[in-house]
């Protein structure tokens, strides 16, 4: 990452944009869809990517991150969602969708992005942008689906065990997101992260190879 030009920048901060803040309007609009009406009146189902921006996880963890050690990673604001509206409307399963919306977002995004590539469907000066989208949100997915609270795999598989009469274990878990985030970054900079990721980095490769 150290070595981007000022182009490759501009195009990894408007993929990042796209799959991030879209990642969290999908998030609201399912809840919204189970009668949650949270983020539509905040504003927060909105396509403006400012409305989404967090000063700390869109700016200054991304920027540190990236000066000290040419790692980017970073997140929007979350959509608020009030799940007990989304829980009193579709149960459990409902609140597990909401929390995996965000990570179908991504994986249709890098399956639409793999299909222009593979199939040389993709003009020209458009291949550079197409590449990052897909690499992009195949991290994303896999990255969110980690049973790390606060991530949204934590999240589904918290509702999972209350769902089964595991509510102990759910508070538990819950309780754990407090420390979480940075438990992540220390991963992600230190060299645990290469052990911790190794799944993510095999799956990229494994589906850049089919292109």
């Amino acid at each position: 990452m150290q070595n981007l030009s000022p182009t490759q920048l501009l195009t990894l901060a408007v993929v990042l944009i796209i799959s991030i803040v879209g990642h969290e309007i999908v998030h609201g609009y399912i809840a919204y869809k189970f009668g949650d009406n949270t983020a539509k009146n905040a504003g927060r189902l909105s396509l403006n990517p400012l409305l989404h921006v967090d000063i700390i996880g869109t700016i200054l963890v991304p920027a540190i991150l990236y000066i000290a050690g040419g790692v980017i990673f970073g997140w929007a604001k979350p959509v608020p969602i009030n799940t007990k509206t989304v829980i009193q409307n579709g149960g459990y399963k409902a609140a597990i969708l909401v929390s995996l919306a965000g990570i179908c977002y991504n994986l249709v995004l890098a399956i639409l992005s793999f299909l222009l590539l593979h199939f040389n469907l993709a003009p020209e000066y458009a291949l550079n942008f197409i590449f990052m989208a897909l690499t992009i949100n195949i991290i994303l997915a896999i990255f969110n689906l980690y049973p790390i609270p606060p991530l949204d795999g934590s999240h589904a598989l918290g509702y999972l065990a209350r769902m089964f009469g595991f509510n102990g274990f759910a508070n538990f878990y819950d309780s754990l997101s407090k420390y979480s985030l940075i438990v992540i970054i220390v991963i992600i900079i230190s060299p645990v992260g290469e052990y911790v990721f190794y799944p993510i980095s095999q799956i990229l490769k494994s589906i850049i190879a089919l292109i």
